[in-house]
């Protein structure tokens, strides 16, 4: 199951909720081979996304996107942490719209969830590559 809430007292509605769940779903069981288990997306701000990353992976600065990974097996669960200001940032760094940078980061999550890594400049191609192919069959 896929949820999607928001930070209490945070202003964010998320359009097209089924079809970014069937999205999703499709990108985990066809492209991955794995299978849907339950995912929980928290859309917050920029002080939330700090206040998680320092509390919980003792990072002191602002990201885009916190995952923490909950997978058995072949099934891919998780909580991830979206913060919507630093998406608006980065749509206008790389002047994209603000739709496509949130979807770009949201299938980001998923596919750490399903084995990808970005920390080495081959990975994050890598990864990139697997967004754009993600983004590729958002309909």
């Amino acid at each position: 199951m896929i949820t999607f809430e928001t930070e209490e007292g945070f202003k964010f509605t998320l359009k097209q909720k089924l079809l970014l769940k069937k999205w999703i779903k499709r990108v985990v069981e066809e492209q991955y081979g794995k299978k849907l288990g339950d995912l929980s997306y928290i859309f917050c701000s920029d002080a939330k996304i700090l206040e998680v990353n320092k509390q919980y992976l003792q990072h002191d600065y602002y990201t885009d996107i916190i995952t923490f990974d909950y997978c058995e097996g072949e099934v891919v669960s998780g909580d991830m942490f979206i913060s919507v200001e630093t998406v608006g940032s980065n749509a206008e760094e790389y002047k994209e719209t603000f739709e496509r940078e949130l979807h770009r980061v949201i299938i980001h999550g998923v596919l750490h969830l399903c084995g990808l890594k970005d920390k080495s400049e081959a990975d994050a191609k890598k990864m990139r590559s697997a967004e754009d192919r993600a983004l590729s069959i958002l309909a």
